[in-house]
């Protein structure tokens, strides 16, 4: 027997974490397994619907750790097809939810839409008792979503897409040989290529980042670069770490991007961002 709660779960914000938190309150109460059922690829992607510009908040790996780390005991990808897409809300909660996954409840988000039918929390109401099933509808948690975390951060507006995420935006990546310039001028760079092809990249800029490699964190600055490329100068830290797995999470948007008439204006202007990583470090 378990506890459902079912979606896309992109970034797994403050309004999804509402839902999970709901989730294990009822399967703790109730004696049963909290599952999470979600899908991949994006929907979009199989349907055709603006998929070109579609990008995300979480690689599906990352997705699965937070929703693990939040205490959910089974965490369940369906793989999303066009044959899958043709589902009603009816026969997803009857063969799927109830079905395959032996669920008694189902807790959805209060802008949950489901099935080909694109039911809403309120129309599954009375499917779900049809099938019976018990339905736990959340109640809203602000004006929180993925779309709206997408565009604070292409907007540059880092601490609110933070703040809805309940945690710090990253990437993760491989580090990879870049042109060496930054260490001609005693600003050695990590160059970052991210593993999720679909991840959505910050606004171009400067920001204050702390890095996890080789097993240890560090405190760093971050440029984004035009056509996505990721440049991390790592404080106190002078390893060889090319061709290893990296994560660069986005602490502070410091400055957006530049461009310098000399060596000696674009050394200048590291000295800046580096002392102003400084003070935010030290909190002055």
């Amino acid at each position: 027997m378990a506890v459902v709660a079912t979606g896309f779960f992109d970034g797994v914000h403050r309004g999804h974490r509402k839902v999970i938190d709901t989730l294990l309150g009822i399967a703790k109460e109730r004696g049963e397994q909290s599952v999470v059922l979600t899908f991949w690829p994006h929907p979009r992607t199989v349907l055709q619907q603006e998929a070109r510009e579609l990008r995300l908040l979480n690689s599906l790996e990352e997705k699965k750790e937070i929703l693990y780390s939040l205490g959910v005991d089974r965490v369940e990808v369906l793989p999303f097809t066009r044959r899958f897409a043709t589902m009603t809300a009816g026969e997803y909660l009857d063969s799927v939810v109830k079905g395959k996954y032996g669920g008694t409840t189902i807790v959805v988000g209060y802008d949950n839409r489901l099935g080909c039918d694109s039911v809403t929390a309120e129309q599954l109401a009375p499917i779900a008792e049809g099938l019976g099933l018990n339905m736990v509808k959340c109640v809203p948690l602000g004006d929180i979503s993925s779309t709206k975390i997408r565009n604070c951060l292409a907007a540059g507006k880092l601490d609110m897409a933070n703040e809805m995420l309940s945690q710090p935006y990253s990437i993760r990546g491989v580090v990879v040989a870049g042109n060496q310039l930054g260490r001609t001028i005693g600003c050695p760079t990590a160059n970052i290529r991210c593993y999720e092809p679909l991840k959505i990249m910050p606004m171009t800029g400067a920001y204050f980042t702390k890095v996890r490699v080789l097993g240890n964190e560090y405190n760093s600055m971050t440029n984004v670069g035009a056509g996505e490329k990721i440049e991390t100068n790592i404080f106190g830290f002078n390893e060889d770490i090319y061709g290893l797995d990296i994560e660069v999470s986005f602490m502070k948007y410091m400055r957006t991007e530049m461009t310098f008439d000399s060596m000696d204006a674009l050394k200048a202007q590291l000295e800046i961002d580096r002392l102003s990583c400084q003070n935010i470090i030290f909190g002055i």
